[in-house]
């Protein structure tokens, strides 16, 4: 059953970190391109490693932790990077292919919906 389980988890892991390296080369724009690493391939070797972990927890005596402390790093240092990666394109200015429909701000007389269109308005120049 161990065996089902681990071969389950490494096809697994490795069709997510293939299908995140093709969007990392295949998509055409910068943003769409951060999800590629940033969701699959995070998941697929998220997956590769809790494989590794229960095999080697299975062979010897004790917990293996490397693997475990490895993808618990991965989960937390990813969406952080892509995060970082996108407010530096859109300071750069780096062009969108995708436009997705801007939102209405509603008008009201106050100072932070001022603020937001003033952002707003400085983004889109």
């Amino acid at each position: 059953m161990l065996d089902y389980l681990l071969s389950f988890l490494i096809l697994t892991g490795a069709i997510f970190t293939f299908v995140g390296s093709l969007g990392l080369v295949r998509l055409k724009d910068f943003y769409t391109r951060l999800h590629g690493p940033t969701k699959a391939t995070t998941l697929g070797v998220g997956c590769l490693l809790i494989a590794s972990a229960i095999y080697f927890s299975n062979r010897e005596a004790g917990m293996s932790l490397h693997e475990v402390l490895i993808t618990l790093f991965l989960f937390i240092t990813a969406p952080v990077s892509a995060h970082m990666l996108a407010k530096a394109g859109l300071h750069l200015g780096l062009p969108s292919l995708a436009k997705t429909p801007e939102e209405k701000i509603p008008e009201k007389d106050n100072e932070t919906t001022k603020t937001l269109t003033d952002k707003k308005t400085a983004v889109d120049q």
